[in-house]
């Protein structure tokens, strides 16, 4: 519109409507012709308009008015500002496909937040779904009047027209607002009672009417009156709330329009009747299941007409109504969810906390939680862990140091009762369970004997320990100790008392200040140290702490005896971040202690040519071997002879492994077995023997000879496999053997290791058929105490007391009493290690049966024994 369209009068009439209309919606308007003259600037105070300036300049005004005006793309455009919440909008006014009138719009979204020192002095506010909704009614009611007005100013009645447009601009402004207050009313958190109130009270004031009412048909006969009210002066028709008898024409889903002689007399309602009613319009409010609710204006002064505009404006209040009550209704349903939501909440029993990550908003809360983690009490950490987002829906653990409680923390994201994303938190005191697996692990982590940490507890912790160094970039050590000749105090004190050093010698490790919890006994008498980063720089005065534990005497039985040590030391993470080479090379430290004369400390060297090396080619040979079908371990035949028969006959073998090395050559069994049980590698290695040494025995008892046996020795390692005896069982069944031509030969240290295991592993062994076969009789803690318990057919008696047979009275009479003993429980004896006629001729004398040595044989390849034997 150009500004010719309007005179200045006309110009003037509606920016004072626009005054009022833009005060009652919270927005600020200025007004531009269509060729960008302005017709009249915001219409606010004069520090409102610098402010709203101050945002909005005349480039943004510029380019807004030519996106609507003249591009003919868009009516209506929302844009931003430098200020997040003060939003701008342009809508054009076009009649007959012209651009006649432009509205540029301001407003300030009111959202919660707290906004800029400007924005607090601007007066108006809005909602940003209010402030749309404004420029919507603005521009629908501008152009229904631009469409009549451009019509009068092409006819020679242009002032008188105008006039009449003005005052139907001011009725439309006027029916704009009160739409406007009623929108307003949508966001009332009043009850309904006080919101139909308020409601009936803004629209009956626009429509002029004496009465309004809210009524719901119950039934056929019966209403409800739910709210009434009527212009000030007058009574209200119905004396009171609650059920009355129906209006007959509330009914159907239209509205119902009665004026003048349409009107009934009388309807026989008491009140209604009185009021004296001459005219009534009822629009229905649609419901979610029927049409049971009406919304009531009632003209008793006289009769009326009820205008088109006016019949419209009810038609959107009952719409607004309608959503109202939808609301309402849903609101209630989310109340009653989160109630319910809630009372299963508060009895799970834990803590639970429903959070809105984006928004930092606590949405649920149980009574534990907040018994817990009030915001007095919560842990920091927790509260940085609860706020976080994660990737994951794993559970999170967590320990809280200013109570020593531990908790489980469970986490995922659900849609909460309002339809938001949220996080939902489930918080378990896990503190008994942690305790509880503590002293679990304390058992399994711990060496019976001394209190000590074990072998696997080691491994644990010296790779934490290792990942520590490596992240702080500071250093560790590992050390190794060996007591030196701590079989002698064995032997010429007895296994009791050597506990008992090994006991004091481990309170005193334990003693030494930042090792405390870091001592371990890795078997026998070997010990472990870590030296951790953060004692690091101490590495010298512990060094010398556990020196000064071996310089001073041990009291032992009846007097003070001395015990050293060798030990070896790596550094970490610089000589290896592996656990077990790091092991390996402390253990080789150690090993060169040892050959440089014991009582001594020795530090690894990289590329040292030492025979520990040579240790270190064995194992990477040994490991190779193993994975390479075992061809290089070989079973070799000990003749095992009884001498109490006629000629001295062969009655079967002993199955001994040997390692003949691609790499290294022929292996002692003393040099590479101990590094097998070491490395683990035992367990393929024994298997490969038992199944070679089988399959042998059934070719015997299939070829002449049904009463050869063969014995297979069983190591520690492979006794403490858990299908030790599942597997024997399988070897047995897939060779066929007779199992009572089969015997397994364990040491006596190992079988009292673990009594109450060992029992059950060879009574299980046993019950197949399988002979048990007590290997190095005499070496072990207090065999004749122990020989009774364990479930046995032979003894062997170890080789160290054949050695001095001849000169030594002991051992013949260990050996005679053995025999006599074996006699009496009911059990084989076998002598081995004989290498003489004299040690040969002592044991026939002695009713000894059964005797192996390099005498009679030595030990042999399978098809030399073969040619030999059979």
């Amino acid at each position: 519109m150009y500004i010719t369209d309007y005179d200045s009068g006309s110009i003037a009439k509606i920016e004072r409507y626009i005054k009022k209309y833009s005060k009652s919606t919270g927005i600020y308007v200025c007004c531009l012709s269509a060729g960008r003259d302005l017709l009249f600037d915001f219409v606010c105070s004069q520090e409102e308009r610098a402010i709203i300036k101050r945002y909005v300049t005349e480039d943004m005004i510029d380019e807004i008015f030519t996106r609507v005006a003249l591009e003919n793309i868009e009516d209506q455009v929302v844009d931003n500002t430098a200020d997040e919440n003060l939003k701008l909008a342009a809508t054009a006014i076009r009649v007959n496909g012209r651009c006649r009138l432009v509205y540029i719009i301001c407003g300030l979204i009111d959202d919660g937040t707290d906004c800029g020192e400007d924005m607090a002095k601007l007066e108006r506010r809005n909602s940003f779904a209010g402030f749309l909704q404004a420029i919507d009614v603005l521009r629908e009611v501008t152009a229904d009047f631009s469409s009549v007005k451009m019509s009068a100013y092409h006819s020679e009645e242009k002032s008188r027209q105008s006039q009449d447009y003005a005052k139907e601009l001011a009725e439309s402004l006027k029916r704009a607002s009160a739409l406007t207050d009623v929108l307003k009313l949508l966001n009332s958190e009043k009850s309904f009672e006080v919101f139909a109130n308020d409601f009936l009270s803004v629209t009956a004031r626009y429509l002029a009417t004496r009465h309004a009412l809210i009524i719901r048909v119950l039934d056929q006969d019966n209403m409800d009156v739910i709210s009434q009210w009527s212009m000030p002066g007058s009574t209200n028709i119905f004396d009171r709330y609650g059920m009355h008898k129906r209006l007959p024409f509330l009914e159907g889903n239209k509205p119902v329009i009665i004026s003048g002689s349409a009107m009934p007399e009388s309807v026989g309602i008491e009140g209604w009747d009185a009021a004296g009613v001459k005219a009534l319009v009822a629009m229905p409010v649609y419901g979610r299941n029927n049409n049971d609710m009406f919304i009531v204006y009632v003209e008793t002064d006289e009769a009326r007409a009820w205008r088109v505009d006016e019949l419209q404006f009810l038609a959107d209040i009952s719409r607004i109504m309608q959503n109202s009550l939808e609301r309402r209704i849903q609101k209630n349903s989310l109340a009653s969810s989160y109630a319910s939501l809630g009372e299963i909440l508060e009895h799970v029993g834990c803590a639970i906390v429903v959070l809105d990550l984006d928004n930092r908003i606590i949405h649920f809360e149980n009574q534990i939680m907040k018994s817990l983690f009030s915001k007095e009490k919560i842990n920091p950490e927790l509260e940085k862990i609860l706020w976080e987002s994660h990737d994951s829906s794993a559970e999170i653990e967590f320990y809280d140091y200013t109570t020593g409680l531990y908790y489980e923390i469970h986490h995922s994201i659900i849609s909460w009762v309002n339809g938001k994303r949220v996080r939902l938190y489930a918080i378990y005191d896990v503190t008994d369970k942690k305790n509880y697996q503590k002293r679990i692990e304390q058992q399994a982590y711990t060496d019976f004997l001394t209190g000590l940490f074990n072998r696997m507890c080691c491994e644990r912790d010296l790779a934490k320990t290792i990942d520590e160094a490596k992240k702080s970039n500071k250093e560790g050590a590992l050390l190794y100790l060996d007591l030196d000749d701590f079989k002698h105090i064995n032997d010429g004190l007895g296994h009791q008392y050597g506990d008992v050093l090994l006991k004091d010698i481990s309170n005193n490790l334990r003693a030494i200040k930042d090792i405390e919890d870091n001592c371990y006994r890795m078997g026998g008498d070997e010990f472990v140290i870590i030296v951790p980063p953060h004692a690091y720089d101490r590495f010298e005065e512990i060094i010398e702490a556990i020196k000064a534990v071996f310089a001073k005497p041990f009291y032992l039985k009846d007097g003070e005896y001395y015990c050293t040590m060798s030990m070896g030391m790596v550094m970490f993470p610089e000589e290896g971040d592996m656990v077990n080479e790091l092991v390996q090379k402390a253990d080789v430290a150690m090993y060169e202690a040892k050959k440089l004369g014991k009582n001594r400390v020795a530090k690894y060297v990289t590329g040292s040519t030492s025979d520990a090396n040579k240790r270190l080619d064995m194992e990477k040979n040994m490991r190779d071997a193993a994975s390479d079908n075992l061809d290089e371990f070989l079973v070799y035949y000990q003749p095992i002879v009884d001498i109490q028969k006629e000629g001295n006959p062969c009655v079967g073998a002993e199955a001994l492994v040997r390692w003949d090395s691609k790499e290294m050559g022929f292996i002692s069994p003393s040099d590479f077995i101990p590094l097998a049980e070491y490395l683990g590698l035992i367990n393929p290695i024994g298997d490969h023997v038992l199944v070679e040494a089988c399959k042998t025995l059934k070719y015997w008892n299939s070829n002449g000879h049904p009463e050869y046996k063969v014995n297979v020795n069983l190591s520690v390692v492979q006794l403490m496999q858990n299908d030790i005896v599942d597997r024997i069982a399988q070897v047995v069944k897939e060779t066929g053997i007779n199992p009572h031509n089969l015997t397994l030969e364990v040491t006596e240290s190992l079988a009292i290791n673990d009594m109450v295991r060992m029992k059950k592993i060879m009574a299980a062994i046993r019950s197949m058929g399988i002979r048990i076969a007590l290997d190095d009789f005499g070496t072990g803690y207090s065999s004749l105490n122990h020989i009774r318990e364990i479930p046995l057919d032979v003894i062997k008696v170890d080789r160290s007391f054949i050695q001095e047979l001849a000169q030594d009275d002991y051992s013949k009479s260990f050996i005679r009493m053995v025999s006599e003993l074996a006699g009496a429980i009911d059990v084989s004896i076998c002598v081995e290690g004989i290498e003489t006629e004299q040690q040969y001729k002592i044991l026939e004398d002695m009713k000894v049966r059964m005797i192996q040595g390099y005498f009679f044989d030595k030990p042999m390849r399978y098809h030399e024994f073969n040619a030999k034997y059979m």
